[in-house]
């Protein structure tokens, strides 16, 4: 047996404020799905194709399916991530007041590829010379333009996304200039209640009806009702199996920010083991538009059982928040906690 203070570096202990992932040895996943889609969209949304010939512009995202992850292992960081974009375009030749319209397809963003071997797939719903001038418009100039929107997307997923996730050793200059954690959750606190506050103040002068649905699911998970409670409200866990950090403090009426601020909302009720109530919503909804999400929590001989209802959610972005409770919440949590598998 080693004497105290020797042995191999790797398994000793650091004096690390968080007490994490020593030397960054172990393997952390950073689950960079919510933020990709985000970035995608803010890049090829309304993206402008311009050519001696005439102009294209993407009009619209109507398809953004895929995920990624960023993974820390013994210090270096590598990248998952496989995308398919879907999309609608319009365009016309320069001279011509007749406008084109049809749909692309780019299927094979993913790091199996670079981005100058990315492909795009194009579509025109007519089919004149005119129009068949205006798709290769679209085929020929716009991938080179979505291809440089490609690159930057992966550069920002790898510089912008992936930073924090090697952590800084106790000697590392780093740590001595970052504040310690309550100084964080105080300062992330105070952000989180300005920007809902900032947006509170001006929704006044918004007047824009959301057409919404309600969303309803039934998910059975083997744990205690009490484990399947702090999963969902214990800052901790909520990290653990989000990749993510958390502004959590499970309080009737505090406000959360969860997987990098992508969810928001504010604790409307809270009964132990047995209810949750929430004001909640995704980054990517009309501004300051909330829906109700109440989780209750029905405990089983052999497991317990989550009816989830949510109302107010807005008609277009039922099935991407449907897919994130499944792969977000229930799958990561199921995967970290071995909530599909353990036994009483």
């Amino acid at each position: 047996m080693a004497k105290w203070g020797e042995g191999d570096p790797r398994w000793i202990v650091e004096e690390r404020p968080d007490a994490v992932n020593v030397n960054n040895w172990h393997w952390v996943e950073k689950n960079a799905t919510p933020w990709s889609r985000d970035k995608i969209k803010e890049l090829f949304q309304g993206l402008v194709i311009d050519d001696k010939q005439g102009v294209c512009e993407i009009k619209e995202l109507s398809k953004v399916e895929g995920e990624a992850t960023a993974n820390n292992r013994k210090g270096k960081l590598i990248f998952f991530y496989e995308w398919i974009i879907k999309g609608e375009w319009s365009g016309m030749l320069n001279g011509s007041d007749k406008k084109y319209k049809g749909t692309f397809e780019i299927p094979n963003l993913s790091e199996e590829h670079d981005a100058d071997e990315i492909e795009l797939e194009v579509s025109c719903e007519k089919t004149s010379d005119e129009a068949f001038q205006v798709k290769e418009i679209m085929r020929k100039k716009g991938i080179e333009v979505i291809r440089q929107q490609a690159a930057k997307y992966i550069k920002g997923l790898k510089e912008e996304f992936g930073q924090g996730i090697i952590l800084p050793s106790k000697n590392s200059k780093e740590s001595a200039t970052k504040p310690n954690k309550d100084q964080k959750e105080n300062l992330a606190k105070k952000q989180l209640n300005k920007v809902v506050d900032g947006c509170s103040q001006q929704i006044e002068n918004l007047g824009v009806r959301i057409r919404t649905k309600k969303l309803t699911s039934k998910e059975e998970f083997k744990c205690q009702a009490s484990d399947l409670y702090r999963a969902l409200t214990d800052k901790g866990m909520i990290e653990a199996f989000t990749g993510c950090t958390a502004v959590i403090d499970a309080a009737k009426g505090s406000r959360f920010s969860l997987m990098n601020g992508y969810v928001t909302g504010e604790f409307v009720e809270l009964i132990p083991d047995k209810k949750i109530v929430q004001k909640w919503r995704l980054k990517s909804w009309p501004a300051e538009h909330y829906s109700q999400v109440t989780m209750e929590l029905e405990q089983k001989d052999d497991c317990t059982v989550l009816h989830l209802t949510q109302t107010g959610v807005p008609e277009k972005e039922y099935d991407n928040t449907l897919e994130g409770w499944k792969i977000n919440y229930w799958q990561r949590m199921n995967q970290v906690f071995g909530f599909s598998s353990r036994l009483f």
